[in-house]
Formats: structure tokens, sequence, C-alpha cells
């Protein structure tokens, strides 16, 4: 036990970088790094980042960190507390817990952490579109969906520190404090938290064990944790490293050789660069990102679908249409086609069997309470950019408009192409964005025009 105290007292000078600061201190908790590879500033897409010191061959171990060394509500200095009223603690986010922690750790100078957390001294250097103006947000992001997901986040992000947070800080004036832990400094950390956090995958439970009640087949998802080390890496969509889970260490292992020279790249998922933007700051360039996708408002079916009524009578049919689909989908729901064709295409099919039904038969279809649902592989190749040309005509006219009409949502800023010289770095990504999506819209109307 004396020496774990001792560990604790290290006197991280001040004359040290931030980054030296912080390798020091991987290497006392016991972060173990391989030879071969090094953490940059210099030669690597964003401000921090891993380079290879030599050939890397796929299954090497990059990097070792021991569970002790996460920072998350069980092994912060404050655990006890969380622990103790975690009742107190639940909201829709499931990040309370974390985010109390963070608060602590980040402005205590006895932080375990303190020089892992010191390597962001202003988190809204990550430039999250959060932290931009909503003027720049509904300027440069026109179209995408960002500028409402961000209103949506500030909003929860307000009421959850005030009715949560607030509360619980006030109640322990001894560990918190208002003016200190505001709710300025809990939205940049929700920034960190979307930006570097982990979650560990659920476990798989065996086959055989009984599901008698189905609500317990829906599992709570793992809470987020910061992992110091891996959070050093960046992201792109044609990753070389891939985080591994076992029981005592988390482990950064190569997925493919990696030459000497060359960045290591985690993967974050299966992200769209609207998603890359939205959550960590940044883009890929939109031809390079293979997972980018275009969401068109299935608000945007039901205005082409009244485009052009004359008569009372259809009118009413449509409406009528509308209210049930209304009834079977959200009203803000929307159809994501990504490059290879229609992701959502289960509910993109019974959307468009809806809408183009005669009269006769959207009343069977009411007496019936539906209808018999098609194969789902048939529907998948039917909404592939492969089956997209052979859909019945009234369908692709349907695709074809509510396409059109997403993509003129954009506006013309962005007309010269992806790669405009002098645009300033929010100017950069706001383009690669719309133009990603508006490239998979533009396929998606070729293939379906007449």
């Amino acid at each position: 036990m004396a020496t774990e105290a001792k560990r604790h007292k290290v006197d991280y000078s001040s004359e040290i970088n931030p980054l030296q600061n912080f390798l020091q201190w991987c290497n006392i908790v016991g972060v173990r790094l391989s030879h071969k590879v090094c953490v940059s500033k210099e030669g690597t897409v964003a401000e921090y980042g891993m380079l290879a010191k030599d050939n890397i061959e796929e299954g090497e171990v990059l990097f070792t960190i021991p569970r002790s060394a996460l920072l998350h509500q069980q092994t912060t200095m404050v655990s006890a507390v969380l622990e103790k009223e975690r009742s107190s603690l639940e909201s829709p986010s499931g990040w309370v817990p974390l985010l109390l922690a963070l608060l602590y750790e980040y402005t205590s100078s006895q932080s375990n952490w303190k020089p892992y957390l010191f390597l962001w001294t202003n988190f809204k250097s990550l430039d999250h579109p959060m932290f931009w103006s909503k003027e720049e947000r509904d300027g440069l992001l026109r179209g995408t969906g960002i500028p409402e997901a961000v209103e949506t986040d500030l909003v929860n992000i307000q009421r959850e520190y005030t009715h949560v947070v607030l509360p619980f800080i006030k109640k322990h004036p001894d560990l918190w404090n208002p003016s200190t832990h505001t709710l300025e400094l809990y939205t940049e950390l929700v920034a960190f938290v979307m930006a570097y956090s982990f979650q560990e995958p659920q476990e798989e439970e065996d086959d055989d064990e009984d599901d008698d009640d189905d609500e317990d087949e829906e599992k709570t998802p793992n809470p987020p944790m910061m992992v110091p080390m891996a959070d050093m890496l960046n992201h792109v969509s044609n990753h070389n490293a891939n985080l591994e889970f076992t029981l005592d260490s988390l482990k950064m292992v190569c997925v493919r050789p990696i030459h000497k020279g060359e960045e290591v790249f985690n993967t974050y998922g299966q992200m769209a660069n609207w998603q890359l933007l939205h959550m960590y700051g940044f883009t890929e360039p939109h031809q390079n990102n293979t997972n980018d996708t275009a969401d068109i408002p299935i608000t945007n079916f039901y205005k082409v679908a009244t485009q052009g009524i004359q008569s009372d009578q259809d009118r009413q049919l449509v409406e009528e249409k509308w209210e049930m689909l209304r009834e079977m989908m959200q009203e803000k729901a929307v159809f994501v086609f990504g490059k290879q064709g229609c992701l959502t295409d289960a509910e993109l099919h019974s959307a468009l069997k809806v809408l183009c039904m005669s009269e006769e038969e959207f009343s069977e279809f009411k007496e019936n309470e539906g209808w018999e649902e098609d194969e789902e592989d048939e529907i998948s190749l039917a909404f592939s950019n492969e089956g997209l040309p052979g859909l019945k005509a009234p369908w692709k006219w349907l695709i074809h408009e509510a396409a059109r009409l997403t993509a003129s949502s954009f506006g013309d800023w962005e007309e010269g192409g992806a790669v405009a010289e002098g645009l300033r770095s929010r100017q950069q990504r706001a383009l690669q964005v719309r133009c990603g999506q508006r490239s998979i819209l533009h396929r998606l109307m070729e293939l379906t025009k007449s």
C-alpha cells in the first residue's frame, strides 16, 4: 500500500510539456506501449495521434492499458458518493455519474488523472458544432440534420444539468462547487465524452438461457468510460487497429500491416461524416468515407405525394395515408441512404406501399390491419443501387422527387467542389458533410429517373 500511495504523489514538473507529462504518467500507471509506435503531434491528421516507428504486422499489440488506469465512476476519487446516491443520478443520457466524476477530477489538483486530463486545456478546441454560433450552424450545415441534432443536445444538456446535476452538486459542497462546476464546463465535458469515451461491448448470453420475458432481451448499454492512450488514436473508416477488451486490461491490436511512418488509426464505428462532425468535431474526405450517408425525411415524401392534387377526394386519401404512416413511424423519421443503397429499406418499402396504394387497396389494407410482409432479402435487393432502377414507376418517382427536394435544402453554398481553396476549417468540414450527402442524393436521383 505504501508503494501505491507514493505512486500517486509523483510531482509532475510544470516544465515538461503536456504530452511528455502524459507519457510519464502512462509509464507509472502501467500503460505498456510497444517500441514500434509513438504518440505525436507531428505527422498526424489531428492535434494528437500515433505513428508507426517500424513496420507492424497484423495481430501485434500496440499498447496495453490496465483497467485501473481507466477513468469512470467506479475509479474516481468520488466513487463512493456516486455509488451511494446513484438512484438520484439517473437520466436519459446515462452519462451523469461519469460527468460528475470528470467535473471533480478535472478541477482537483490531487487528481490521479491530472496529466491525462490536462492534455486538453480547453475542451472547446475540440470544435464540436455545439461550440459554433447558431448562425454558423444554420448557415454552414443547413440541410444536413446537424443543426437540429445540436439544438436537441443543448436543450437536453441544460435540462440534465439543471434538474439532476446542480441539485446533487449543491448537496455535496465539500466535493463540488456550482461556481466552478458550471453549466458551461459541464457542456464542454459532454463534448469530451462524446469525442473520446469508449463503451465496453455487451457480453453475449448463451442461446440456451430462458428468454420468457421479452423485455429482458433489451439490455441497458454499458456506461461510457475514458480510456487514456486509446483515445489518442484518430479515426478513419479504413482503420488499421482495433481496441479489444479483456478481463484485466484493454489492448489496441493491429488488424492489418502498418508500414513505418504511417499513422495508426482506430475506428469509432461505421460513422457518416455528419455523425463524425456532430459527435467528434471532424470529418473524413467524403470520397474516402465508405460509411457516408444522406437522410431523406419522411415529411419530404409527404410533400411530394401532395404535389399536384386537385380533387378533395384525392387530398383526403393522401391525408389518411399520411396519418397511418405517422402511426407506423415517427413524424421525424428519416430514410437513410448510403453509397450502396437504402439502409432503412424495410421502412421505405412500407412507406412507398402505403403512399402508392389505390383507394380500394388502402381500404383493404385498413380492414386487414396490414399486409403480409415480403421477404427481407428481396426488399434489401430492391432498394440497393442495383435494384432501384427496376422499382415500379410511381415508387421511383416518389424517391426521385423526395431526393431532389432534400438536395435543394442545402442551397448553393458548396458549389465549386469539396476542395475549395481558402476555406476556414469549419467551412471545409461543413463542405465535406454537405458534398458527401449531396453526392449520394444525386446518385439516387440518377438511379430513379424515368
